[in-house]
C-alpha cells in the first residue's frame, strides 16, 4: 500500500501541474493500493473550505482513519526524535505512525520531513 502526503495529493488535483500528472501516473503503474490518512484528508479540505473550491473528489480517495495504536506510535516517534534533538511536525508524526503500523510507503515530495523516521519507508 502507498500512502499519498498531502503535497503529491495537490500536485495530483491541480490541472496544471505537470509534476503531478508525472506522480499520477508512478501511482497507477506502482500496481499497489492507494490512499490517503486522515490527516491528509483534513489538510486537504482545510485548503479547499479556505478557497472555496468543490470537495467532491477528493472524498472518494480510500481513507485511512487514526486510531489509538497510531496515537501511541505517533507520541513515540515524536518524543524520541526530540530526546535525540531533532523536530518533526505532530501531523507528520501522525501520518508516519498510521503508515508504518500498516506496513505501507508514504509518497511524498518533503522527503525531509519523514527521512527522519528510521523505521518508516518512502515510495520513490
Amino acid at each position: 500500500m502507498i500512502i499519498v502526503d498531502t503535497d503529491v495529493i495537490i500536485e495530483i488535483f491541480d490541472k496544471h501541474s505537470e509534476k503531478g500528472e508525472l506522480a499520477l501516473e508512478k501511482l497507477e503503474n506502482s500496481g499497489k493500493d492507494i490512499a490517503i490518512t486522515s490527516i491528509n484528508l483534513h489538510e486537504i479540505l482545510y485548503g479547499h473550505y479556505k478557497r472555496n473550491k468543490k470537495i467532491k473528489d477528493v472524498l472518494q480517495i480510500n481513507t485511512i482513519e487514526f486510531n489509538k495504536k497510531d496515537a501511541e506510535l505517533a507520541a513515540k516517534i515524536e518524543s524520541d526524535l526530540e530526546k535525540q534533538g531533532k523536530i518533526i511536525s505532530r501531523i507528520d508524526a501522525m501520518i508516519s505512525a498510521i503508515a508504518i503500523n500498516r506496513k505501507a510507503k508514504i509518497y511524498t515530495f518533503n522527503k525531509k520531513h519523514f527521512q527522519i523516521i528510521k523505521q518508516l519507508k518512502l515510495f520513490d
